[in-house]
């Protein structure tokens, strides 16, 4: 038997000997032409895929400036260090957005959001989508995520339907909140000069027609110890710089910072770095809606916080008096509370003093010095925390739309890398619990989901193995017992934490987990978890008390005390805080940020995911530098061969039959295979994967591909499993037959519009052809009536024409000569009577001009001229002289209508100065005379 076992195991270790020489061979003929390696957008094209062999196809591609390399379905992201202008341009996004197929063309981050995008676009029921940015720190997922915002800023606004002011404004302010949020939560640390000092999921919000109508900004933990405690060679947030080198002096002046004062809290103030631009940030914080007034608010703010970094506490003699401070503190002292609008006295005391409560009574005890600074610290956090959830606050106010307005979003994950530093404490394992927490969802969802969903639906598949993190998750997050439960309950304890006690505790009820580890021999209290990234070991001293985040309930009333209007609406309501709640129910900082990333995890649970993995070529951050040994611990940790082994084997498109069904059961309805249209009977047959089968089946034959090409496709007992290949082919298959039906749909309308506007045309000239035949008609039958009426009117009036000359006209032969009285020659001469041998004003009516001058060759009148122009002007064509007031013209046209000679005229003449309708009126009055009528004179004195 151990002969048979000695022979068995030399077999095996001979086999596998020549697997692995077998595998270096390959591994040496891949890496020989060395020149070709550059051209692989996608490792999942690598073969043999090994460690080796991607690590060196990256490390070429870096080296030719090749920086977006495709692993299956996740984009490998390289930092060169460098600004590369050409590579984000406005052009080569509209590039890569109307391109037909985007996967097409080189490997971009603008692939990822172009994909994303489309899919919220194209699919039958819209999916909300998540691009998660993960990498260590310094890897530039801060970069990485810029870009994306801008992406969508550009590409989601193309075809505009409201106004073009309310989308730029919208645009504006989402870009705008990022220099913002980059310069109040992000700092220089060893690893980055921007790096992210708290998480953020950016919901970029679209409506129906996938516009960007507005954003929301969710945080994650916020690193405000920071501000009061900069690790060696590591900077304070941007924002505190920003104000030192580009405030004015008038600034300077109202904030008390004079040019030649330094700050303990803005250490490596000398290093200049591309992020210290406090002029841009005012200009984003006005498109965000700050005005001047609130920014001088939040400004001021900031500068007392920086003076009270100054303040230092000198212990004092009597462990019973409190504190004293120095001659400088106390200025400094005076400044903070000047700018943080708050008494100075009553600064000093929150400070240095203490209140303790027994029952209802409250009793003050004087602090030591180590407790005063802890104090000062306590007051500097806690104001910028509640000042940077203001500013959040107030920067989803201004670009969050109506829940009315938008229906899905697309989402953008940039946390905190992963963080390895000489000294860990809280702040780190929070850090690298989210970074853990993202790697299990990678896990869960591609690594491990997609290799069981294989299994289950039937398909021939070998798993993968790969690393998984579940196990490090339970030692931090697990229960009952874990590392955050334990630290909770220490927290929650009514005394001092002790840090050897708190190791000891941790090594009893951890000991079985193989992710923790101690170091026996170091003096300082510390454990170690094995992340996913690798080991890092965290400092126990300070944990429990970071964890409880304690504000000394003075310290908020002081703070609601403020006249800085600001400052005050931020701390009116801060009673009823958890962080100044007392007892077993207050809530600890490892508790608040693992609720919140739990909720960021169900986000991400009912979202597509898209993962872009940053990689950080050197630790340096030097441009264009390499260094394998960092990469590929990177590779490693973050499971990249894994990921390009399953790609490459796997289907990275699932499809449920039924949805599959209703979006390509047209191919085989419109395909004809050796002149035969293939029937699908949707009803009758209730087996939907034999209809699947057909649809495949015509499509491959109708692109005349080999049974080779089946392997991109499979049908597993509820889902069809396809590769993007195949996706494509099926789609442009679709589309083709939707353009070749839409075609045909605009033929049949055109056809039925034309035969259409024939028929309306025909009608249109029947109803004009009857309409003009009535019109007709009706304008014959009015020209006959008014004919008619013409004709009788015409016939009446020469009828009573001819009465009126028959009854009117009396002969002259009738008329008697009567005696007159003598008139003078001059009277005689002009025809006229002289007025004053009357003694009473005559009143004289007018008869027929012409039967008068006709009749009578002289004529004695006697006038009053008052009234009548046509009156006047017979007397002026007689030139009858007359007085003013001596006699009257009466007209018999008002009353009498035409006149008439009824008897001989006796005295007087009646004249008539209306066109008479009597043949004698026509009559020339004197043959002498060139005219030939008294109407003619008359229209030719008057006109």
């Amino acid at each position: 038997m151990a002969f048979g076992m000695s022979a068995t195991a030399k077999v095996w270790r001979f086999s596998q000997r020549s697997l692995n020489d077998s595998l270096e061979g390959e591994i040496q003929a891949f890496l020989i032409d060395e020149d070709q390696l550059y051209t692989y957008d996608d490792l999942t094209k690598v073969n043999p895929v090994t460690p080796a062999t991607v690590l060196k196809c990256l490390q070429v591609r870096y080296s030719m400036k090749v920086f977006y390399t495709h692993a299956g379905c996740t984009l490998v992201a390289l930092n060169p260090f460098q600004p590369i202008p050409d590579l984000y341009s406005l052009d080569v996004m509209k590039e890569y957005h109307y391109a037909h197929q985007p996967q097409e063309f080189k490997p971009h981050i603008f692939i990822v959001a172009e994909e994303a995008y489309r899919n919220v676009r194209g699919q039958l029921e819209p999916v909300n989508q998540s691009l998660v940015v993960s990498g260590e720190s310094g890897a530039g997922k801060t970069w990485t995520s810029r870009c994306l915002m801008k992406y969508y800023a550009t590409v989601a606004s193309v075809s505009v339907v409201k106004s073009q002011d309310t989308v730029e404004r919208i645009e504006r302010r989402v870009l705008d909140s990022n220099p913002v949020m980059e310069a109040f939560g992000n700092a220089c640390t060893l690893r980055n000069n921007n790096s992210s000092r708290f998480g953020k999921y950016i919901q970029l919000q679209l409506d129906r027609c996938q516009l960007l109508v507005g954003a929301s900004v969710q945080t994650y933990l916020l690193e405000k110890t920071r501000v009061a405690c900069q690790p060696a060679n590591e900077r304070n947030f941007h924002i505190f710089y920003q104000m030192m080198k580009g405030a004015t002096d008038e600034q300077r002046k109202e904030w008390k910072m004079s040019h030649d004062q330094s700050f303990v809290w803005l250490p490596n103030s000398e290093k200049t770095i591309e992020e210290d631009c406090f002029h841009e940030t005012v200009e984003a914080m006005v498109h965000l809606g700050i005005n001047a007034e609130r920014q001088g608010e939040i400004f001021r703010i900031l500068a007392g916080i920086l003076q009270l970094g100054n303040v230092s506490f000198s212990s004092s003699a009597d462990e019973s008096q409190p504190c004293h401070l120095d001659a400088k503190s106390k200025d400094f002292l005076q400044r903070a509370a000047e700018l943080l609008c708050v008494p100075a006295e009553e600064l000093q005391t929150c400070l240095i003093v203490r209140t303790l409560k027994a029952g209802k009574q409250s009793v003050l005890k004087p602090c030591s010095q180590a407790e005063c600074s802890v104090r000062r610290d306590c007051l500097a956090k806690v104001i910028y925390a509640q000042l940077f959830e203001w500013l959040v606050t107030f920067i989803n106010n201004s670009i969050c739309a109506d829940k009315s307005t938008w229906c899905n979003f697309i989402g953008v994950l940039d946390v905190y890398g992963f963080e390895c530093f000489q000294t860990n404490n809280l702040e780190q394992l929070c850090i690298n619990y989210a970074n853990e927490k993202l790697q299990q969802h990678f896990v869960a969802h591609y690594l491990r989901a997609q290799q069981e969903e294989y299994v289950s639906e039937g398909l021939q598949w070998s798993f993968v193995k790969y690393q998984d993190n579940q196990s490090c998750l339970d030692l931090l997050e697990g229960s009952p017992i874990s590392v955050f439960s334990l630290l909770n309950e220490e927290s929650r304890l009514n005394r001092a934490s002790d840090a050897k006690a708190f190791r000891v505790r941790l090594e009893k009820e951890l000991c079985d987990n193989a992710n923790i580890s101690w170091d026996k021999f170091s003096k300082v209290p510390h454990f170690t978890v094995a992340h996913y990234a690798g080991k890092v070991g965290y400092q126990i001293e300070g944990m429990a008390e970071k964890n409880k985040d304690p504000v000394p309930p003075e310290l908020i009333s002081l703070l609601q005390k403020s006249y800085n209007q600001l400052l005050h609406q931020i701390f009116k309501d801060n009673e009823t805080e958890s962080q100044i709640k007392k007892g077993p129910g207050k809530t600890t900082v490892v508790s608040k940020f693992k609720n919140s990333l739990e909720t960021l995890m169900k986000i991400l649970h009912f979202t597509t995911p898209h993962y872009t993995r940053c990689i950080k070529p050197n630790p340096e951050c030097k441009p264009l530098t390499f260094k394998k040994e960092e990469v590929i611990i990177q590779l490693e940790a973050c499971g990249i061969v894994e990921t390009i082994h399953i790609s490459a084997a796997g289907f990275p498109i699932r499809i449920p039959f039924q949805s599959f069904l209703q979006r390509y059961a047209l191919i085989a309805k419109h395909i004809k295979l050796g002149g035969h249209s293939v029937v699908l009977d949707l009803e009758a047959d209730t087996c939907p994967q034999r209809h699947v089968e057909k649809i495949l089946s015509v499509a491959l034959k109708h692109r005349c591909l080999s049974e080779e090409h089946s392997t991109l496709v499979h049908c597993g007992r509820t889902k069809v499993f396809l590769t993007q290949v195949m996706l494509d082919l099926l789609e442009d298959q679709r589309k083709k037959i939707l353009s070749h039906c839409a075609f045909t749909i605009q033929c049949c309308w055109l056809r039925y519009q034309r035969g259409r506007r024939h028929t309306h045309r025909q009608s249109a000239t029947l109803i004009q052809a009857v309409v003009r035949s009535w019109l007709v008609r009706n304008r014959v039958r009015r020209w006959n009536r008014a004919a008619g009426v013409i004709q009788s009117t015409w016939r009446k009036w020469r009828l009573l024409l001819k009465s009126l000359a028959e009854a009117e006209l009396d002969d002259a032969k009738d008329l008697v000569e009567e005696d007159t009285p003598a008139l003078t020659p001059v009277v005689r001469e002009r025809g006229s009577v002289q007025l004053s041998t009357i003694p009473e004003p005559v009143t004289v009516q007018g008869w027929p001009m012409g039967l008068a001058l006709a009749s009578a060759p002289s004529m004695t009148v006697s006038l009053t001229a008052t009234g009548f122009q046509k009156m006047m002007s017979v007397i002026a064509s007689l030139n009858l002289p007359s007085r003013r007031g001596e006699y009257q013209v009466k007209t018999n046209q008002y009353t009498e209508e035409l006149a008439s000679i009824r008897a001989q005229p006796k005295g007087s003449v009646k004249l008539h100065c209306q066109r008479s309708p009597l043949l004698y009126a026509d009559r020339q009055p004197d043959l002498k005379s060139d005219v030939t009528g008294f109407n003619e004179i008359l229209l030719e004195k008057t006109l």
